[in-house]
């Protein structure tokens, strides 16, 4: 299966859900969408369906696995064949105290051979591809030499598309969000390992906040990752089918973008889902715009409530009069 991953969101935990996934898809039809990081053992032994379950609408999602055991990661990646995703990723650069006590995510960039069984061990149990992400480096473990050691071991396992975050983690003494501020970005060392193994499919992630800047890496790079920018400022998501795939189709309005998502928010809390679990999402629709600071505001305060209804997302939008223009 080929996969377009020019532009792609990166999985965020606790942030691209499914709502979240549903709310950027209405922005960008092309754009590649990743899951948070699910862990084998929620999947195995969890809520499966709340976890892996999605709307058609979404696609194409990326599901993000974090786990070190090869028959877990293959048993997840075989429960995972049931749903529609579009590739399978396995975390290898997220440096939480979490991940790092389940012995996966960035420490696993300490063992190749570790991680290239898990990535063989999920190529034999699917038929979607599997890809990996990851960091530049891990503690003092930040040589290129490294870095290419890592990529050759995991690559010769079968896996043919990395997305590398141009940082090293430090597993101690930084916090996952200083993780993704403090170390230096070192953008060359992403472009390096594309000339080193022109074969091979690298997406860069970290600091990467206008499509400006996207366009540029793409003069040398397979594909490029935004975070938390997309995040927060979800309407830049707006130009990417234009600007990066050459979609001509008219951009919506965030306006048209509002109507639609409070079309979806009444359907699923019909549901019973909870309506701050989707507008959460949203606050940023509006980002520099007339009236997003009261919106912003209003959804803050009453869409947590237990008597909240889809009226607190439809008098949140009233504040934004004005502000629906591209």
């Amino acid at each position: 299966m080929k996969i377009n991953r020019k532009f792609c969101v990166a999985p965020m935990l606790d942030w691209t859900d499914r709502h979240c996934r549903y709310f950027l898809r209405l922005i960008s039809q092309h754009s590649v969408l990743y899951s948070e990081m699910i862990t084998t053992g929620a999947i195995l032994y969890g809520d499966t369906e709340r976890h892996l379950a999605m709307s058609a609408q979404e696609q194409p999602v990326a599901l993000q696995l974090g786990g070190s055991d090869p028959n877990d990661l293959a048993a997840a990646c075989k429960i995972a064949d049931n749903y529609a995703y579009s590739e399978i990723n396995l975390n290898c650069g997220c440096p939480s105290d979490r991940v790092q006590n389940g012995m996966f995510g960035a420490v696993m960039m300490k063992n190749a051979e570790i991680t290239a069984n898990c990535v063989a061990a999920m190529i034999d149990a699917t038929t979607l591809p599997v890809t990996v992400k990851h960091r530049i480096g891990v503690d003092d473990f930040d040589s290129y030499d490294f870095l290419c050691q890592f990529v050759g071991t995991v690559a010769a396992s079968g896996c043919s598309t990395f997305l590398v975050h141009a940082r090293k983690a430090w597993l101690q003494g930084l916090s996952p969000k200083q993780n993704r501020e403090v170390p230096e970005l070192n953008y060359d060392r992403v472009y390096q390992l594309k000339k080193d193994f022109p074969d091979l499919e690298f997406i860069i992630n970290g600091g990467i906040s206008t499509l400006d800047e996207s366009v540029t890496h793409l003069n040398n790079i397979d594909g490029v990752m935004l975070g938390r920018e997309a995040y927060t400022n979800p309407y830049i998501l707006s130009q990417v089918d234009r600007v990066i795939y050459g979609d001509e189709k008219p951009i919506k309005t965030r306006e048209k973008i509002a109507e639609e998502f409070v079309e979806y928010v009444d359907n699923e809390m019909a549901k019973g889902v909870k309506l701050n679990a989707m507008t959460r999402h949203i606050l940023g629709l509006y980002h520099g715009m007339p009236g997003a600071r009261q919106f912003r505001r209003h959804i803050s305060e009453n869409a947590y409530k237990s008597t909240a209804t889809i009226d607190v997302l439809i008098n949140a939008l009233k504040f934004t009069s004005g502000a629906s223009t591209q």
